[in-house]
């Protein structure tokens, strides 16, 4: 016979709760966020702005935008949106949030993402990556549709993270939305960036019982990374008790390698190690097989075995929001990738850069969401304590003529007294100006022409939405249109180690000899 629990009727859907809702329910209210739900919507209700700073695995990510729901901030034509740096991280989180609340995904929790909308007409909490939150600028730009804005791993100060805080501080200063909240989440060593930003906010300090950690760093330098991780993992399924391995490198590239290499090892060894599945995830992976990460490690082979495991070997994308359950030990290479723009060059290099004290301790976070864990640094102490205390911000390093058309676009004239957190430098804005006056999108006055108009519709670098304008005059748009269309996905030739000679040979097919191979 159901319990009066079980017959309680959800407010959203007006069906009873199912037993997955419950079962969930009590996962939530282990969170280290949940103490903290009413004095969150008490300086919510008191506040425009509130600034929630908590660490990996408090659950700010998931739970956060149900408590405002919960409290009624969604209703009358508003809704809820949070963004995320990532598309697989809004998708993933939406997700668990739907089964959270009990809906359908797509229904009244959604998602929107570059390529993917998953949203309908009953959508009150919506997930979006900060980009596309951006481009919504254009089409509403006081954001009227919306009642909170939350703007999640602020933290991490993507480019599109940054124009939207400078954008909606500047809306909130004027008044222009007087209902519109705004919440940053953010981990607490730096939560103080925004609170000084945003004079008027309130800062919600979550403390949290996660699981402890033991960190593990070399006591001498390691000369390859890839190797050392590998035998690293190789060391850790000998020795240490069961549980999931998270590895970070620097690339796709080392992850392809390191996971080829790593399966083959492991191809002869189940008996001694149990089944293990090797998974790699980075941004250039289809969303198949990014979700493969998110099952469970495969059962044993034969009873009394080896337990499963899986080993994932990520590149920083998994130092978000991203929940991976099981994850017992993180493998940290000390190293990530940025791209990093030369405005004298007009040229945008992608450099193997050391991380941030920040990012390394983000990372070893990672290993104690479920449980307790080990982080092996393949570093040394020194190391990190010579390694600059937060990440540069994505905007001081970044190629910003894109940025100046849309700030153009949204009346921001002055871009160089535009009210960014971290202001780049005058040589990075003058550049993105030159480019915009190179490309005819700007006239002699500084304000966009026709085509600049149109050319800030397009969700493209500057130079392919003029490629595209320009291309009926040539009478070659479908040629431009699937060009453009391959430049902005990425790298569509796979080439796998062990079968790199028939990759090469495929390869070849699509070739030209005038270099235009993406067209044919």
């Amino acid at each position: 016979m159901a319990t009066d629990a079980q017959m309680e009727l959800n407010p959203i859907t007006g069906r009873p709760y199912s037993r997955r809702y419950h079962k969930l329910l009590e996962k939530r209210k282990k969170l280290p966020i949940w103490a903290y739900k009413e004095k969150f919507l008490d300086a919510l209700a008191k506040h425009q702005i509130v600034i929630v700073a908590a660490g990996s695995g408090s659950g700010k990510s998931t739970q956060i935008p149900q408590f405002i729901i919960e409290a009624g901030y969604a209703g009358q034509g508003k809704k809820v949106v949070c963004t995320e740096p990532r598309r697989l991280v809004a998708r993933a989180i939406s997700r668990r949030v739907a089964q959270e609340m009990d809906v359908t995904i797509g229904a009244e929790v959604g998602y929107s993402v570059l390529f993917e909308e998953c949203s309908g007409p009953k959508t009150t909490l919506k997930y979006l990556t900060d980009g596309i939150l951006l481009r919504e600028l254009l089409a509403d730009q006081l954001l009227q549709s919306y009642g909170v804005i939350v703007l999640d791993e602020a933290h991490l100060r993507t480019l599109a993270t940054d124009i939207l805080l400078g954008y909606l501080k500047r809306l909130i200063e004027r008044n222009s939305h007087p209902d519109l909240k705004l919440v940053i989440m953010s981990t607490q060593q730096e939560a103080k960036w925004f609170k000084d930003y945003f004079k008027c906010a309130k800062i919600v300090q979550v403390q949290g019982s996660l699981n402890p950690v033991e960190i593990i760093h070399t006591s001498n330098p390691i000369g390859d990374y890839l190797e050392a991780a590998i035998e690293k993992v190789l060391e850790i399924l000998t020795s240490e008790p069961t549980g999931d391995i998270l590895v970070f490198l620097p690339g796709g590239d080392d992850i392809e390698i390191g996971s080829s290499r790593l399966t083959g090892l492991l191809k002869d060894r189940t008996n001694e190690f149990g089944p293990v599945r090797v998974l790699p995830l980075h941004s250039t992976l289809s969303i198949e097989q990014q979700k493969k990460i998110f099952k469970a490690a495969p059962p044993s082979t034969r009873k009394g075995g080896p337990v499963g495991r899986k080993v994932i070997m990520s590149t920083d994308i998994a130092e978000s929001s991203l929940a991976i359950d099981g994850i017992a030990y993180v493998i940290d290479s000390g190293l990530s990738k940025q791209k990093v723009y030369n405005a004298g060059l007009h040229a945008e290099s992608l450099l193997v850069l050391p991380i941030s004290r920040a990012s390394a301790h983000r990372r070893s976070g990672c290993c104690r969401r479920s449980v307790s864990g080990k982080c092996y640094r393949l570093y040394t102490k020194e190391f990190l304590e010579a390694c600059h205390p937060h990440a540069s911000p994505e905007i001081l390093r970044a190629n910003l003529a894109g940025t100046a058309l849309l700030l153009k676009k949204l009346g921001i004239s002055d871009m160089l007294h535009f009210d960014f957190i971290n202001p780049p430098a005058v040589d990075m804005m003058t550049s993105a100006i030159e480019t915009l006056n190179y490309l005819g999108a700007l006239d002699g006055d500084g304000n966009l022409t026709s085509i600049g108009e149109l050319m800030s519709e397009f969700p493209l670098d500057p130079h392919l939405s003029k490629m595209i304008l320009c291309s009926p005059e040539f009478k070659c748009s479908a040629e431009i249109l699937s060009i453009t269309s391959m430049l902005s996905v990425p790298h569509c030739f796979f080439q796998p180690r062990e079968k790199q000679h028939d990759a090469d040979e495929a390869k070849a097919k699509f070739s030209h000899a005038k270099g235009i191979t993406l067209l044919f």
